[in-house]
């Protein structure tokens, strides 16, 4: 995924002379090209991520489109009072790319781990929260976050994961995007495990238990005119996600369920548990610690659409 945020930044930064890119110390190489071809439009502020933030407010308060990059868990806890303070409250356009979420640098132990980012952000007024899919989805989701008027958080992988869609898909910010159809479960899946939510689908669907999938690329806004669909028509609704089952998807979803006393479906959670992961090991391996491989997720589901 950052390759095609590289990618994308570039070409879009060409279209728009206001957009600027402000990096917390990495991906320097990966920016070579967006620095040869706008020189004065690339800062790279260094191991101070508090510092970053407070510089591109003050870029957009400029008129300018500051886009941050940096390690997800950096960019987020290190710098939130700042995130807060400077771009919530005067509501600025501000987009911050948070690489690697989830358990994408799993093998650099917990310090690095950004499993509860969308649940603080979330909570802040005025901030759209994002997690694209695949690459395709990165791309549109990244062009339209920099026409919001107010700060955004996209939420990325690191490199290396599948592409879900053939071409790049039209996406609207708070409208989900439906990846396969089916009448029984529908499964919301939010970032970078819709490839394995997909498999889960297809073994389900061997079984008898016909399975919708959609992208919920936008945890806020929600798209509340689907859930309100899908709590009519289905019997259980599962959300997905490489991130805490407080406050994020699951927990956005399971908030409005509460005050949907309509809402019939069943709900299922399934992310990251509620402690530190203190093993070491790639992302994979993360993944197995928390339940979130095809086969977990699968029984699981089975489980909870036979209660």
């Amino acid at each position: 995924m950052r390759n095609a945020f590289a990618d994308e930044i570039t070409t879009l930064a060409e279209r728009d002379s206001r957009i600027v890119l402000l990096s917390g110390d990495i991906g320097n190489r990966l920016f070579n090209d967006f620095k040869e071809r706008y020189p004065s439009r690339f800062y790279n502020t260094g191991v101070a991520e508090a510092d970053m933030i407070g510089i591109a407010a003050g870029l957009a308060l400029g008129g300018l489109k500051p886009v941050v990059y940096t390690i997800a868990s950096f960019a987020i806890y290190r710098a939130f009072e700042q995130i807060r303070v400077d771009l919530c409250y005067p509501n600025l356009p501000v987009v911050i790319v948070g690489v690697g979420a989830g358990l994408g640098y799993a093998s650099n132990g917990p310090t690095h781990h950004s499993c509860e980012d969308v649940a603080v952000l979330r909570a802040l007024p005025n901030m759209t929260v994002l997690a694209p899919a695949d690459a395709w989805e990165l791309r549109s989701l990244l062009e339209a976050a920099l026409q919001l008027t107010g700060p955004s958080y996209l939420r990325i992988g690191k490199k290396g994961e599948p592409l879900v869609h053939e071409t790049r898909p039209a996406i609207q910010i708070g409208q989900a995007l439906e990846i396969r159809s089916g009448s029984d479960i529908a499964i919301l899946c939010s970032g970078t495990l819709m490839p394995q939510t997909l498999k889960v689908a297809s073994d389900l669907e061997s079984t008898g238990i016909k399975t919708s999938v959609f992208s919920m690329h936008t945890i806020k806004p929600l798209d509340e005119k689907l859930l309100g669909r899908l709590f009519r028509d289905v019997k259980l609704v599962v959300t997905i996600e490489e991130h805490s089952r407080i406050g994020g998807l699951g927990g956005a979803v399971a908030e409005w369920k509460a005050d949907h006393f309509q809402a019939n479906a069943r709900l299922l959670r399934l992310g990251t548990p509620d402690q530190i992961l203190h093993h070491s090991g790639e992302q994979e391996h993360a993944l197995e610690m928390c339940g979130l491989t095809v086969e977990k997720m699968t029984s699981a589901i089975r489980q909870a659409s036979a209660g």
